[in-house]
Parts: structure tokens; C-alpha cells; sequence
């Protein structure tokens, strides 16, 4: 069934290119809405959402944006570190959504739902979840979502009774689609009843109610209702009939009743707004046939002082606010079979409601506001003259219809709170299935390839695989070497030009990829000069940061303007603790240098991970070397760990051995003489990473430093470790060292972004080990989702707090560095 689904979905979009080549000529905007159709995405819009776990809404066309409006604001106010991704069908509800959807993050167009299609921009934007508004189910996209592990929550469902019998059709992709949903958040008991006949599990369906009723966009002051009238030529005219949403057929009995209406009330006036705007002008000449002046909004616009008994309404996206104006409401859609249109814009606004017999496709709402006489029902043009009169003859009548529709709108108000609830526990539960642990099982995974190669590298692998792997990264080895040597000769012999700031410039960083605890030593080295007096500004390259600029402003000292998605971990936990100390990140450092000279005045510039940037030059360079982890196994990446050959460390103007308690005599003494063998007068240096003190995530999070644990309070009890930092062992063997019992270390990839998922099934994993509590580093807390962070919690996380002490050489240390600033 699926395949034939393909075919017919195939054949219909290649039938449809030529209508699509029409419109892109004649229709401003069609082409970006079917270069968007097709996946081609801007990537202005893919930026802030892609690959970022954001929430991703999807509304068809306006009533369904109308819809989504409120929820999305209730989705920001829940979750306000979600980024939001809303995408519609139709080029107006594009328009729309771009008016009245202010918290979404971006916008974009729905892609055809074509089997690849579907796929590619799954994989482009991985969002956290998918929520389709109403009756939004495609085929393909949720087959993709299913492939990926999306969960998928309709919310302000809507099945009509000619959609339950349309979808049995579909069979076995009804039964995809509807698997595929983990939660159905129904608008009425109606709808809950028709996707239960459907196929899907009581269990998961529930009723929240419509979300309709909540919006806000048409909200209009008495100023600026004013202006719509004076802008549309009506001035202090009374009484103001709207018919909203009409279709052919229909208008002639408005046109009908209006002019009985006129004969009693000479100075009244029509706003029609008709569904589909091409009509305007055929409407325009409709009026002349009843004797009546027809002009239209954007005419008027233009000239308000136009002589006219009619507006027709042919702009996108007014029609809820026009509502505000009239004195009696006729809502179309209903005098002929099209199922009626929504009341709720008219009724928040507290107006007299009419509507024809046909309202099938919002039965809930409109029996609601029929039993309450705040919606009266005609047949035909005669009883639609007939009951308009009435209630502009009628002052109690109308006012009592005015305050029945706005009691009911204030009655069935929090559709959307409820949903973003819904939503929550949806991810939650999901969280805690199957699929959110394969999402740990990945994680394990690519560490056990890392913890692989590891011992690959080191010799502790045989076989002929593996010797033949070796062979391959010696090869690979030797011709990235030789590209390091060449370009170093070239900067020593001049024809590479080095880039000179006008301030200092010192180098902290490594001669081995992994872990050597670069971080908090730059944290350390960046205050003492701060301290000094000087204005210091920390460059980092800002790896995996989502900023692409050349030049970011993480932080100025004062205000961090970044997310730790924009910036990059190292980069946003630098900014976090370093107050009055500016870090910027960019991979060009002589670009970001200047422009830490000029726009914050810059004494000094560090350059986090800077030894192998040799395009600017420094006054000072700083080697980190792990006394655990000596050179690497001594060869060049990728055959081992090393970013260039030892001879290198002849630039070095300090060697610092990090971490030397964990270390043997053997390997500092090791260390010591390959730095003697290279480099004679560089000053060498000892520290450790001593830990500090425990603080609970949430406590961190907030920067309230009061609230430290101290160290001694795991004493036998049992935690489990989770990091993604480039040596995991010693963070590991730091935790035991202060007398806690780790029942699992969970490792991920260094500088690894965790999602809710991956979080929760860490925790279920600790919880089922009978874990007292989990414990990971600061570099890692800052990539941990913030609603994960705030939420209910099984087990308290902590963060082990870390700073660098020095065994030896610090006074020597220091008066380098100052001698350096001098």
C-alpha cells in the first residue's frame, strides 16, 4: 500500500509542474514556497533549528496557524531552551504564520510528502518531536520520523466524519501513520471517538480541548479599532455587518440581506471577506447587481475617502481583527455543503454569531454555542434578513448573544496549557522507552569504537585486521606530518606571513589531541592576569559551536549573549566562569584578535588551543602535557595522538604537566627528559586538578555558589560518572579517590550535546543500578538540556567542581607571565 501511496503521490506532483511553473511566474513568493516544497531550505532557516532538538510544529494553512499561535506561546513559556520550528503548506498560511507566530524560532514550508524527500529533511533538522495540528498526517514524514526515533503528538486534533471515512481507505498506511503517534490531543470527545475508530489506542488519546480558544493575535485596542475602520472608509458608520469566509453561492444572500437590512438602516455597511481572495473583483461586480458600492481593503488603502457601501476584504490575515468591527457576524461556509468555518475569531471578540445548517466540520463548537443562543442557525437568504434584523432591532438580544459567546470563550479557555502539558509527560514518557535507551546504546557504541582505536593504536589489538589497520594510519600518519613540517618551514622561512596584535599574546594548548585540562587552566591563567590589572580577552576557536560567523561575542565580562549551542562548551563554560574576563570565539584568531584589540581593549589575548596557530604570532606559548597519558604513543595522528612531532616542543616558552598526582615517577621523569631533549630553557611546570567541591546540577545551573557540597560527603556511597570529555579516566579515577563507589561510567564522545533522551536513560540506567546519585563535569553540565535540568528528577546530579594547583614552579610561572605583560 505504501508503494502505491508513492506512485499516485509521484505522478500527482509531476502532473502538477507545469500548474507549479504558472504560478511561480504569476504568483509573487510561489517560488520560494516550491524551491521549499522541494526540501531546498534556507539555511538562514535550518540554523536555528537543525540538529538542536527543537520542537517542531506543523500547521497546514491559516485556521490551522490560528490554532497553533497560542501553542507555541505556551511551548516557549514550558520550555523556553526548546528551539521552535513552525512549517506550513499554503503561501497563506505562511503569511500568517510570519504575522501572528512571534515565538517560533523559524518558519518554513512543509516539504512534499515524496518517500526521499520526507527523509533528507528528517535527517537535516532531527527535531526533538513532531506535533501535527488538527489533521496533519503524511505518510512518508512519519515513516522517516518513525525511522529516526522522532515522537510524534497530534494536538488540537480534528477528525470530520468525511475524514474518518476517507483514511479507512488507506489500510496499512492508516495503521503506520496511527502507530506512529504516541499521544493524540483530541478537541473534542467527538474526535477522540473518530481516531479511536481509526485505529488508535485509547490509552493514548486524550482531551484537551480546542486550542482556538486561547488565541490572541485578533486582541484589538479601541485606538486600534478605530484606525481599522477610518482605514477602511467606514468612519462612525452603524450598524457594520461582516461575512467572513464566504464562498460562491453564498454571497448573494449576503448582498440579499444586506439591503433589507440598509432600508431600515441607512447608514450601514458591509465587510465581506470571501475564502478565497482571487474572487474580490467578481465580488466588486457582484455588488453592482444589488444597487450597492463595492470597494476593496487594498483599494481603500490606498484611498479611504472612496464612496462605498461594501469592503471586500482581499488581504491576508485581517479577517480576525475585522471581526472587532462589525455589530452582527455571518460566518460562511455554512449556507452551502462546505462544512462552516470557525467561530471562535467572531465569538473572542463577543459579537452576535449567524451561521447556515452546514457547520459538519465543527460540530463541537458550534452545538457549544447553538445550545447557549449565542449562534443562531438560518436556511437560507430570507432567514438570514430575517434573524440580521432581529438583532440589530433588538439591543437586549444582541448584548445578551455578546455576553453568552464571551462567557463560553472564557469558559473553554486552556486548550494550550494543556497541551504543552501533555507534551512534557509525552517526552518523558518516551524518554523512558526502548527507544530513548538505544539512543545510550548508540552513545556506548561510539565510545566502544573510540575505546577501540585506542587500543589499536597503543598495540594492545592483534591480528592481521589490525596490523593492516596500523599500516594504513602509519601511511596516513607520514602524509599528515609531512603537511604539518612544510607548513611550519614555510612560517620559519617567511613566505608564511605571522600576524602581529597590538597587545600580548599568549598560547595555551596541546601537543597531543585528548583531554590535558586545558579548560580550567585557562580559567586559572585568564584571572591572575585579569587580577594583575590587565584587560584579558580568551579567543577560542569555538569547536561545535553553532556560530559560523569569523567573529563571535561570547560573552564581554559582563553579559553572556551566547547559548552553549552557539558557542560551543569550552567556549560558554569559559564565559560562565570567568566574570570580567570577555572570551570570543572564531577559528581565524587573527581575525578575532583585532577585533579583540579594537572593539574591548584588549592588554592581552589568550589563544585557548593555540599552539597549533601558527598564523599569529605570540609572546608567550604554553604547552599542557597529561602525565597520564605521555605523548600519546609517541606517532602523529592518526597512527597516534600526536598533532605534530616532539621536536615541536622546542617552541614552547612553558612545558605544564597536568594531572602528575594521578601519574607515576616514571612517566614525570619520562616527560622531563623528552622536554630537556627538545627544548633546554623552557620553564616546566607541575599541577594537578584538584577537585573542589560537589554542587547539585540545578544549584550550578543558577550560578549560586553558596550551596557547595563538600567533598567528603559521598564518602561509600554509590554513583555513577557520565562524561564526554577527551580522558574520562581520570575524571572517573578523581571520583574515587574521594571515596564514592562508581557502579558505571557512561562515556560519550568528547564534546558530545546530550539530549532529553540520552539524559533520561542515564538516569533509568543509574536508578536500576540502585545509584545513590549521578556526578559529571562542568564541561559536560553546560551541554545538558535545561528542561532536563529543572525537571522532577529520580536521583540529584551533581557537578564536580575543579580547579588547578601547582606543585612546582608556580612563582616562576608567574613571574614569566608578568614579565611577559611588561
Amino acid at each position: 500500500m505504501q508503494f502505491l501511496y508513492n506512485i499516485v503521490a509521484i505522478l500527482l506532483v509531476v502532473l502538477a509542474l507545469p500548474v507549479f511553473v504558472f504560478r511561480m511566474l504569476r504568483e509573487d513568493g510561489f517560488a520560494e514556497r516550491v524551491r521549499q516544497s522541494f526540501g531546498l531550505l534556507p539555511e538562514e532557516a535550518l540554523a536555528p533549528v537543525a540538529n538542536k532538538g527543537c520542537i517542531w510544529l506543523h500547521a497546514a494553512s491559516v485556521g490551522e496557524i490560528v490554532a497553533a499561535s497560542p501553542i507555541v506561546k505556551e511551548f516557549r513559556r514550558e520550555m523556553p531552551d526548546s528551539p521552535i520550528l513552525v512549517s506550513v503548506v499554503t503561501s497563506n498560511g505562511y503569511a500568517m504564520a510570519k504575522r501572528i507566530v512571534k515565538d517560533a524560532d523559524s518558519i518554513i514550508y512543509f516539504p512534499l510528502d515524496l518517500p526521499w524527500l520526507s527523509e533528507s529533511v528528517v535527517r537535516r533538522i532531527m527535531p526533538r518531536v513532531f506535533l501535527p495540528v488538527e489533521t496533519e498526517l503524511w505518510p512518508n514524514f512519519l515513516k522517516a520520523a518513525r525511522n529516526h526515533r522522532i515522537p510524534v503528538m497530534m494536538v488540537n486534533g480534528r477528525i470530520s466524519d468525511k475524514s474518518v471515512k476517507r483514511y479507512h481507505y488507506l489500510r496499512s498506511i492508516l495503521n503506520s501513520m496511527i502507530g506512529t503517534v504516541v499521544k493524540f490531543c483530541m478537541q473534542s470527545k467527538i474526535d477522540a471517538d473518530h481516531i479511536i475508530r481509526l485505529g488508535a489506542d485509547p490509552k493514548r488519546v486524550v482531551v484537551t480541548g480546542n486550542t482556538k480558544f486561547d488565541q490572541t493575535y485578533t486582541d484589538v485596542s479601541e485606538c486600534d479599532k478605530q484606525l481599522l475602520r477610518d482605514s477602511m472608509g467606514l468612519k462612525d458608520y452603524t450598524p457594520i455587518v461582516v461575512a467572513g469566509s464566504t464562498h460562491p453561492g453564498e454571497e448573494e444572500a449576503v448582498f440579499a440581506a444586506f439591503v433589507k437590512v440598509k432600508a431600515f438602516f441607512p447608514t450601514a455597511k458591509l465587510i465581506l471577506a470571501p475564502r478565497e481572495i482571487l474572487r474580490a473583483d467578481e465580488i466588486v461586480t457582484m455588488a453592482d447587481s444589488y444597487q450597492v458600492k463595492a470597494a476593496k481593503r487594498t483599494v481603500l488603502q490606498q484611498e479611504s475617502n472612496y464612496e462605498h457601501d461594501v469592503v471586500v476584504l482581499d488581504t491576508i490575515g485581517e479577517l480576525g481583527k475585522v471581526y472587532s468591527l462589525g455589530d452582527i457576524i455571518y460566518v460562511g461556509g455554512s449556507l452551502v455543503a462546505r462544512g462552516g468555518h470557525n467561530i471562535l475569531e467572531p465569538a473572542a471578540h463577543g459579537k452576535p454569531i449567524i451561521v447556515g445548517p452546514h457547520m459538519f466540520n465543527f460540530k463541537d463548537t458550534y452545538a457549544l454555542f447553538s445550545e447557549r443562543s449565542a449562534c443562531l442557525t438560518v436556511h437560507n437568504a430570507d432567514e438570514l434578513t430575517e434573524k440580521m434584523l432581529n438583532i440589530l432591532q433588538n439591543d437586549s438580544m444582541r448584548q445578551a448573544m455578546s455576553n453568552e459567546t464571551l462567557a463560553i470563550i472564557n469558559e473553554n479557555k486552556g486548550a494550550s496549557r494543556q497541551s504543552a502539558i501533555e507534551l512534557k509527560e509525552m517526552l518523558l514518557n518516551w524518554d523512558m522507552s526502548k527507544e530513548s535507551r538505544k539512543l545510550e546504546q548508540i552513545g556506548r557504541q561510539r565510545e566502544a569504537m573510540q575505546t577501540y582505536l585506542y587500543k589499536l593504536v597503543h598495540g594492545d589489538k592483534q591480528g592481521i585486521l589490525a596490523k593492516s589497520a596500523l599500516k594504513i594510519l602509519y601511511f596516513l600518519s607520514l602524509v599528515y606530518g609531512s603537511g604539518v613540517s612544510l607548513i611550519l618551514l614555510l612560517y620559519k622561512r617567511g613566505i608564511l606571513k605571522r600576524h602581529r596584535l597590538n597587545c600580548r599574546v599568549i598560547s595555551l594548548g596541546n601537543i597531543t589531541v585528548g583531554g590535558t585540562g586545558k579548560t580550567p587552566t585557562a580559567q586559572l591563567l585568564a584571572a591572575a592576569i585579569r587580577d594583575m590589572g590587565y584587560r584579558v580577552v580568551i579567543l577560542n576557536r569555538g569547536y561545535r559551536a553553532g556560530f559560523k560567523e569569523e567573529v563571535g561575542l561570547v560573552s564581554d565580562g559582563e553579559k553572556i549573549y551566547m547559548s552553549v549551542s552557539e558557542a560551543g562548551d569550552e567556549a560558554y563554560l569559559l564565559a560562565k566562569n570567568l566574570p570580567g574576563v570577555p572570551v570570543v570565539i572564531g577559528r581565524d584568531r587573527t581575525i578575532s584578535g583585532e577585533y579583540a584589540v579594537q572593539e574591548l581593549k584588549a592588554d592581552v589575548v589568550i589563544l585557548d588551543d593555540g599552539y597549533q596557530h601558527w598564523k599569529l604570532a605570540r609572546d608567550l606559548d604554553i604547552v599542557l602535557i597529561d602525565a597520564l597519558n605521555v605523548f600519546g604513543n609517541s606517532y602523529m595522528l592518526p597512527r597516534g595522538t600526536l598533532r605534530e612531532p616532539l621536536s615541536n616542543l622546542s617552541r614552547a616558552s612553558v612545558c605544564l604537566l597536568t594531572k602528575v598526582d594521578q601519574a607515576t615517577d616514571g612517566a614525570r621523569n619520562v616527560i622531563r627528559d623528552t622536554i630537556a631533549l627538545y627544548n633546554k630553557s623552557a620553564l616546566v611546570v607541575e599541577s594537578i586538578h584538584s577537585p573542589k567541591c560537589f554542587i547539585e546540577i540545578a544549584e550550578w545551573y543558577k550560578g549560586v555558589r553558596y550551596k557547595n557540597i563538600s567533598l567528603d560527603t559521598f564518602g561509600g556511597q554509590t554513583l555513577v560518572a557520565f562524561s564526554a570529555i577527551g580522558n574520562p579516566t581520570s575524571f572517573e579515577q578523581t571520583i574515587t579517590d574521594l571515596g564514592p563507589r562508581v557502579v558505571d561510567s557512561i562515556r560519550f564522545p568528547d564534546h558530545h550535546d546530550y539530549t532529553m533522551a540520552e539524559m533520561h536513560a542515564i538516569m533509568q540506567s543509574a536508578v536500576e543500578k540502585g545509584a545513590d546519585a549521578l556526578v559529571t563535569t562542568e564541561k559536560d553540565a553546560v551541554k545538558i538540556p535545561a528542561e532536563f535540568i529543572h525537571s522532577d528528577r529520580q536521583l540529584p546530579v551533581y557537578v564536580l567542581g575543579i580547579e588547578v594547583q601547582f606543585l612546582e614552579g608556580y612563582d616562576d610561572f608567574m613571574e614569566l607571565i608578568k614579565a611577559t605583560m611588561k
